[in-house]
């Protein structure tokens, strides 16, 4: 049950944390272009790559804290679930060069800052 209550804990953090971003960005930016969940998307990815060598790829693996700021944390403030919906309202509303935008930048970014932030992680490590 402890390890629920560090995910829940971690996830609400997380979840307040991607809409006070996303929100941020897209209202300072104006852009009709969901480019505050495509930054969101890349720091979780980035950050998330950074965890995984801080606190899974070690002798001593921390279950703990993985299940806060892995699971939590970083499950609550990634927002493929948006990205998608994003996505899909683009296509709906015929903006199809928005869409293709939206989807090769998230995965080719995200991909990028996960391994950037297991590169990180390990020189801090």
């Amino acid at each position: 049950m402890n390890m629920i209550l560090l995910v829940a804990i971690g996830g609400a953090f997380g979840s307040i944390a991607r809409y006070l971003m996303a929100s941020s960005i897209q209202t300072a930016t104006g852009w009709q272009f969901p480019i505050g969940t495509v930054l969101v998307n890349i720091l979780g990815c980035f950050l998330i790559g950074i965890l995984y060598i801080v606190l899974v790829s070690r002798p001593d693996p921390r279950h703990d804290l993985r299940a806060l700021l892995m699971v939590g944390v970083m499950g609550g403030f990634t927002t493929f679930s948006s990205f998608s919906l994003e996505t899909v309202t683009l296509v709906m509303n015929g903006n199809y060069t928005g869409a293709t935008l939206n989807v090769v930048l998230s995965v080719a970014a995200c991909l990028v800052g996960t391994v950037l932030g297991i590169s990180l992680g390990r020189i801090i490590q």
